[in-house]
């Protein structure tokens, strides 16, 4: 993130709280709710701020997330603007109703706390529920911190309820990481909020004045049609991801720098790929492996769907090794950013060397040391260091001054 501050409303929030402020300044009319942990301060939050008259619409308490999905889609149906938030088992449960709101083309925003999936049971954190709805339609962004989820929630509606994309967005926050974490957010002002997301005024809803089905039943001589829609509206996506994220910028000081951000890897010999709360974590490890004269990068892949193909392409020959930190698995296979980065690779017909790390499963630490193994382990696959008994591929013995020692 490219921070240049133009205002001082500095407010000490968690992650859930600035969501709830992000919808907040997005002035829905509908807001379906069913609470969920580490989701439930969301709900909680916008319930406050309808009982002090401090937001102004629908707020409706439903019996299940299945239930709180039909709500919103009824909503975007008649033309409002709809939120609605969940985690890990309520996502799964909505998964009908995902690929209804998005091959029905409603611009809903809902947010997910990201959570691991049972058996067995845990209420923290991976990318396993979110990471499984990767083909329901919807775009998926993933982040870093209360103030990048806050602008997100912003941005969102701006990328969905544009003319060209028309497509639901799902923005995605470490369960607990970032949900329960406290630290100083920036609250846009209403005003400005206004001037940069204009009201909601639907192209894609009932009018008695010009008649149209929706969640209708298309034959097979036409069905196909309807998903080369959908496919060009993700692709159509990535052009308007990149243009809110400007005017954002323009407007609030603070550029996401679109689809990838990209840190220290101007020169990068080998990098480290990953989503949401790892990347803060990550950004420490680079600076201190760089003051080692280390050539190390990190790339932060902010957009899952629409996934930027063309990026990793052009990563491929600059580096001569890529690590993938994965917070999911598709079991009898690899991690899912795994598989579509070295798919982008293969396209381009240039391969560097690509490791899996399969980590923090079910709200596991991922820390700094491990995150520093990651990258001596890219490096010996490289470099041909030879692997040692003890941690990733380097040595760790107490006699050992530096990395390259047992090499």
């Amino acid at each position: 993130m490219i921070n240049k501050p133009k205002s001082s409303n500095l407010d000490f929030l968690n992650g859930d709280e600035a969501v709830a402020y992000g919808a907040k300044l997005c002035r829905p009319h509908v807001i379906a709710v069913y609470p969920i942990t580490p989701q439930t301060i969301v709900v909680e939050r916008i319930a406050e701020f309808i009982a002090n008259k401090l937001m102004d619409c629908e707020y409706v308490y439903v019996e299940s997330e299945h239930s709180a999905m039909c709500a919103a889609m009824g909503a975007s149906l008649v033309g409002a603007r709809a939120f609605t938030a969940t985690s890990s088992q309520g996502l799964a449960y909505m998964h009908e109703m995902l690929h209804y709101v998005s091959g029905s083309r409603f611009p809903i925003v809902m947010m997910n706390a990201n959570r691991t999936l049972a058996a067995p049971w845990n209420i923290f954190g991976d990318q396993r529920d979110s990471l499984a709805q990767r083909d329901t339609g919807w775009i998926q962004v993933y982040v870093e911190n209360g103030q990048e989820a806050l602008d997100m929630i912003i941005q969102a509606y701006a990328i969905a309820e544009n003319d060209r994309v028309y497509t639901p967005v799902m923005v995605n926050l470490d369960g607990f990481v970032n949900t329960h974490t406290y630290e100083l957010v920036d609250v846009p002002g209403q005003h400005e909020v206004d001037e940069f997301l204009p009201p909601f005024r639907s192209q894609n809803a009932i009018d008695f004045n010009h008649p149209r089905s929706f969640c209708m039943t298309a034959s097979t001589e036409w069905n196909t049609e309807f998903r080369y829609q959908q496919q060009q509206a993700m692709n159509h996506a990535q052009e308007v991801i990149e243009e809110v994220d400007q005017k954002f910028g323009e407007k609030f000081g603070r550029y996401y720098s679109g689809l990838v951000e990209e840190y220290r890897g101007e020169d990068a010999e080998v990098v480290l790929v990953g989503m949401g709360s790892v990347i803060g974590t990550s950004r420490i490890v680079v600076d201190k492996l760089r003051e080692m004269s280390l050539k190390v990068g990190l790339v932060k892949l902010r957009f899952y769907r629409p996934f930027p193909a063309e990026y990793f392409k052009g990563l491929g020959p600059r580096v001569k090794a890529i690590g993938i930190i994965d917070r999911d698995i598709s079991f009898g296979y690899e991690g899912a950013a795994a598989s579509d980065i070295k798919a982008a690779l293969g396209n381009s017909g240039v391969g560097p060397k690509v490791i899996n790390f399969i980590a923090g499963i079910a709200g596991r630490d991922i820390t700094k040391e491990n995150i520093e193994e990651m990258y001596y382990k890219l490096f010996n696959l490289t470099q041909g260091y030879v692997p040692m008994p003890y941690g990733m591929g380097f040595c760790v013995r107490p006699c050992c001054k530096d990395w390259k020692t047992c090499g």
